[in-house]
């Protein structure tokens, strides 16, 4: 069939994919409620169209802490990718460089730091989770040395999450294929099974975790930005800013680690009106259309996370599905931009969108 659309992409993905590990790929927690809502929410939006303005020379293009990508969608930093494709988080690199934008590598990556830099030609930043504080200096500094970006510290995992479909499916994880960057290193691979939350099982004396208060000491580490990501609240995003980070990513983990929250585009607008000016504010969970795109960053996003699409590409071919479905979403969210009356990112406004009255935010 032709793909002209990421559900295309997501129906050809499925037929390839092992069920066990689709279920794996697809999963959320509990009843799965927020992973629905993410995307559902989105329907509640609408786009307000302008007319009779010259939009015939579009700059998609947008910074991300100085560094400049050609759209505003980058891959998030979703592990699993070498048990799916044999290229694995190489692929992955390659697609976001061959579409002009950034790619977060995950802790839990098939291949190492290095061999994701050596491949990719677009900017990188390392997703960290912390588990102990050797294993975290260990990891920075390995990506500060290859070239990365930034440091993206995913914070939305305090407990171990096991989905229900792979307790049913007795879905394992194959290690070899989680612990790239861990070769020289094996000591700490015992301990890299409490990085991946998905199927953590530690105990509190295994466990050393990350306090507001000890976020000096990450930043100590590196001169790279930080950016936290899993931020759902108010609350939290303004003691990000108290607390040094330079961006937060407003991101729900795609409905993954805990069920019945809000979706992460109801919690945006608020979270960039508190924030907004004080650090770069990304997003994630839910975006399936270039028109999702444009309406977060209406709401405040700078820019925007991809995660399960990622799978469905790779699965589809590789590294040219990975660009194939940014491809998509890049024709999509120009489609948005010119009937918008836009040129540039820097026009899109929060009076670009409507929000309905029922939402628990409502725009001034």
């Amino acid at each position: 069939m032709d793909i002209v659309s990421l559900a295309d992409l997501k129906q050809v993905a499925k037929e390839k994919i092992p069920s066990d590990l689709w279920d794996f790929i697809e999963g959320a927690a509990f009843d799965e409620i927020t992973k629905r809502r993410n995307e559902e929410k989105f329907l509640d939006l609408t786009i307000n169209p302008n007319f009779l303005i010259d939009v015939g020379n579009r700059d998609l293009s947008t910074t991300v802490f100085g560094e400049k990508i050609d759209f505003p969608v980058m891959i998030a930093p979703a592990g699993a990718k070498r048990q799916l494709h044999p290229e694995g988080e190489l692929a992955a690199a390659k697609g976001a460089g061959m579409a002009g934008t950034l790619y977060a590598l995950p802790t839990a990556s098939g291949y190492s730091i290095e061999e994701v830099a050596e491949v990719a030609s677009g900017p990188l930043w390392f997703q960290l989770y912390h588990s102990s504080d050797d294993i975290t200096e260990y990891l920075v500094k390995k990506a500060k040395n290859a070239g990365y970006s930034a440091i993206c510290l995913t914070v939305d995992g305090p407990t171990s999450a096991p989905k229900e479909k792979d307790l049913r499916n007795n879905f394992k994880r194959n290690p070899e294929l989680y612990n790239g960057s861990f070769r020289e290193r094996p000591e700490f691979v015992r301990s890299t099974d409490i990085i991946a939350p998905d199927f953590a099982d530690f105990t509190p004396e295994e466990y050393q975790g990350l306090t507001w208060d000890r976020l000096d000491w990450l930043k100590s580490l590196t001169n790279l930005p930080l950016v936290i990501k899993g931020i759902r609240t108010v609350r939290d995003a303004v003691l990000c800013t108290e607390y040094g980070a330079d961006g937060i990513v407003v991101s729900n983990h795609g409905g993954r680690q805990i069920d019945r929250t809000l979706s992460s585009i109801e919690t945006l607008y608020p979270i960039t009106q508190a924030v907004g000016g004080k650090l770069e504010v990304y997003f994630d969970s839910g975006v399936r259309r270039g028109s999702d795109v444009f309406m977060a960053l209406a709401l405040g996003a700078r820019g925007i996370f991809i995660g399960r699409p990622t799978f469905w590409g790779m699965a589809y071919d590789g590294p040219a599905g990975v660009k194939l479905m940014l491809d998509i979403l890049k024709s999509e969210f120009d489609r948005c931009l010119a009937f918008g009356g836009y040129r540039n990112l820097s026009e899109i406004e929060v009076g670009s969108v409507n929000i309905p009255a029922h939402w628990p935010v409502k725009l001034p």
